[in-house]
């Protein structure tokens, strides 16, 4: 220790050599990489990945234009250009390609393994100085495991399969990045303190850049320098004074970043509207979630079963569901035995404090989706857990007497770590395709309106009409106010030629949400289908001053027009559709037969001939040719 600053100083005699510093790393970037490969077959799901990376232009590539919609977006909320980059160089390498962006997560998980290796280390060493010195070996042991412990937890799989959360392994590389150059700060020399911190500074922007649920980091660090690095007393009334008051200003440096980031996280979830009102989401159920969450993210940590892509919110969520109490339960006796005992055993407030701090802005206090939990808040919430299995590891060789105690305690840790591997690998082939995804949700939850929706979509895409309504009944069973389940039941009895019943499930859904220009566009269709022109005509223009940049409803009602005779107003809405989408064939072909039957023969070949042209071109595209260039 420096007499001077108090930090632990790392010399050259205590460095450690190259076999006993890389030997870990090696293997815990092995049994990751192992761990986790069924990702690479798994495909895009439908469950964000569509409308982020297959649907959604705006990433592909990494000129100016994207990169400028990468830093400005809010795209389905969140905001998050340097993960929004890595997106966009995996579209210049791979195209859409799953296996390559997949890849690109693994990779970014297995460095953060790593890192979390080198972390634990540290901690370590800080916890039992000179033990670096005495027995390197356990040292690395209790590391290794922490990391493993960390990476190869079932709960890691949905950040690092799921493509749309490349978010969670983006934000949490600088995350764990800031927490190492900060931990070298501390100890380290006077005159590399200040560049260590700047380090920390920005590896700490760069993982808001990546996500920002990274903005409690103040909170950690002022746990952090209450232990292990003992900076600050565990009474926080002795903080405000000299010269705990320079460690406060320190943080001044990262909470400026962390208030920014979360204003803009705010503005993001308000923009795509996900932020529920405390109407509809009561006080009491926040606080029941909270409650709930973070003792079923404790039990799933010590128990990971039963793990599950959604945990939807039920409809009608109560403080005293068997289900919320127990998760409460945890949350409360964890709380209180560490408090307990926080004198005796320090580690454990800590550990508790740091997984609180993490998890506070996906708690559900301010709440943003349908989730009650996710596997992917733990992703770095529960780090400090997998620090303390090693330290557990590390203590029990260390202090052992008997050979026999240390290889017992070695055996268990490769049982855990070997048990982990096994369970990650299975989880990941939940991630396989949509149709496993959802099917894997309701078998775990039969009552997940969500899960019963998004397989009926799945189904409905692949041919299977009957199943497809079963889900979409079942759904509207369990929430019978979703428009777009009854929507989408709609088009399906109308494929069906049920047109009775997909005229009252449109209507359902245009009573439940009057702003659903979809619903109207479809009334109008099933309308126009059957004879009832003035119908048709009345839907589609309620579509169009809800929607009114979309050609297909401008089309539908010229062609509703056209039929009632009233040929200059359906000319007027097929040229307004053609200028809208300038290479919608259907468009043009409809305002040709309708300029036709005005007896603007010259004005109709003209769309005629265009319509050509762009057939031709899609053609071209769709050639064996350029299919293989692709």
């Amino acid at each position: 220790m420096s007499p001077k600053n108090g930090r632990m100083r790392v010399t050259s005699a205590t460095r450690p050599g190259f076999c006993n510093q890389w030997i870990g790393p090696i293997v815990i970037l092995t049994v990751t990489l192992l761990s986790f490969g069924p990702i690479l077959r798994n495909q895009f799901v439908d469950w964000d990945d569509y409308e982020n990376l297959i649907s959604n232009t705006h990433y592909r590539g990494l000129g100016w234009p994207q990169l400028s919609w990468m830093f400005t977006t809010f795209h389905m909320g969140p905001y998050q250009p340097l993960s929004w980059v890595t997106l966009g160089l995996d579209y210049l390498i791979w195209g859409t390609n799953p296996t390559g962006y997949h890849l690109t997560s693994l990779l970014f998980h297995a460095a953060n393994a790593v890192f979390s290796y080198f972390i634990s280390r540290r901690m370590l060493e800080i916890v039992w100085p000179g033990t670096l010195s005495q027995t390197p070996w356990k040292l690395s042991a209790g590391a290794a495991f922490a990391a493993l412990f960390f990476s190869i937890h079932p709960l890691r799989v949905e950040s690092v399969a799921w493509a749309t959360e490349r978010r969670d392994v983006v934000s949490g590389f600088f995350f764990l990045a800031t927490v190492y150059c900060y931990l070298r700060a501390n100890s380290s020399a006077q005159s590399e303190f200040r560049r260590w911190l700047a380090a920390a500074l920005a590896c700490y922007v760069l993982s808001l850049l990546g996500k920002a649920t990274a903005m409690t980091l103040p909170g950690v660090l002022l746990i952090l320098d209450v232990f292990p690095l003992r900076r600050l007393d565990g009474d926080p009334r002795t903080w405000w004074t000299s010269p705990s008051s320079g460690v406060l200003r320190e943080k001044l440096l990262f909470a400026l970043p962390a208030i920014l980031f979360a204003i803009v996280a705010f503005l993001g979830q308000q923009h795509v509207s996900a932020m529920r009102s405390l109407e509809s989401f009561g006080f009491e159920s926040r606080v029941a979630q909270a409650l709930f969450a973070a003792g079923f993210y404790s039990w799933k940590t010590i128990l990971p079963a039963d793990l599950s892509p959604l945990y939807e919110i039920p409809p009608n969520l109560s403080f005293w569901d068997p289900m919320i109490l127990a998760g409460a339960a945890v949350t409360v006796a964890i709380s209180v035995a560490v408090y307990v005992f926080r004198r005796r055993w320090p580690a454990g407030l800590a550990c508790w404090a740091y997984s609180l701090a993490m998890l506070t802005p996906v708690l559900g206090i301010v709440s943003t989706g349908p989730q009650l939990a996710a596997d992917r808040y733990t992703y770095l919430s529960f780090l400090s857990w997998a620090v303390l299995a090693g330290a557990g590891l590390f203590f029990m060789t260390q202090c052992a007497a008997r050979v026999r105690t240390i290889i017992t305690a070695y055996l268990t840790a490769t049982v855990i770590v070997m048990v982990f591997s096994l369970l990650t690998w299975h989880q990941t082939m939940v991630w396989r395709d949509t149709g496993t995804l959802w099917s894997h949700v309701l078998k775990l939850n039969p009552d997940s309106s969500i899960a019963h929706y998004n397989l009926a979509r799945f189904l409905a895409s692949h041919g299977e009409r009957d199943r497809a309504m079963t889900h979409y009944r079942k759904a509207l069973s369990i929430r019978p106010n979703d428009a777009e389940a009854h929507n989408n039941l709609g088009l399906l009895l109308a494929l069906n030629g049920q047109t009775g019943e997909s005229l009252k499930e449109f209507q359902a859904a245009v009573q439940i949400d009057p702003g659903y220009a979809k619903a109207f566009f479809n009334l109008g269709r099933v309308y126009a289908l059957s004879g009832e022109l003035e119908k048709a005509a009345e839907n589609y223009q309620q579509a169009i001053k809800l929607n009114p940049n979309e050609a297909e409803i401008r089309l539908g009602l010229g062609n509703a027009l056209a039929r009632q005779g009233l040929l200059e107003a359906a000319a007027a809405q097929l040229e307004r559709a053609t200028k809208l989408q300038p290479d919608f064939v259907d468009a043009r072909v409809a305002w040709a037969r309708v300029l036709e039957a005005q007896g603007k023969k010259i004005e109709a070949e003209r769309q005629y001939e265009e319509a050509l042209q762009l057939l031709k071109a899609r053609r071209a595209l769709v050639s064996p040719k350029s299919a293989a260039i692709q």
